[in-house]
């Protein structure tokens, strides 16, 4: 398994932009797909973004769709998570993970970080 540290959350106003990272350690970064999820006060986990090993693929949940882009740089260990026009309801603790299928299920991820709080004022 990679062991995952996010950062770069943080109190934003509507409209606005953050960027979230996620270093990982270990030496097989570069075999795990990555993905990006939140979890907002009395919700469920949720699916934000994936991409795979190499970064040719990338998927979105439809609600940022448009406004969030994920990308990874294996030369670095680091996946990045650019979030633009962000809303209210963005509002969350985003954590990063990694898994050996690229996939929008939460069973399939099996290392996770600690999370990052996120937070958009309207």
């Amino acid at each position: 398994q990679v062991q995952l540290v996010e950062s770069g959350g943080g109190l934003v106003q509507a409209g606005g932009s953050l960027r979230l990272f996620c270093a990982a350690s270990g030496r097989t970064f570069s075999s795990y797909a990555m993905g990006w999820f939140r979890q907002a006060p009395g919700k469920e986990r949720e699916f934000v973004a994936a991409i795979s090993w190499s970064g040719a693929f990338t998927y979105y949940a439809d609600s940022v769709k448009g406004r969030f882009t994920i990308s990874r740089d294996n030369a670095k260990n680091t996946v990045y998570l650019q979030m633009n026009s962000l809303k209210p309801e963005d509002t969350a603790v985003y954590y990063c993970a990694a898994s050996r299928l690229f996939s929008v299920n939460l069973d399939a991820w099996g290392s996770w970080g600690q999370g990052t709080q996120v937070t958009v004022s309207s």
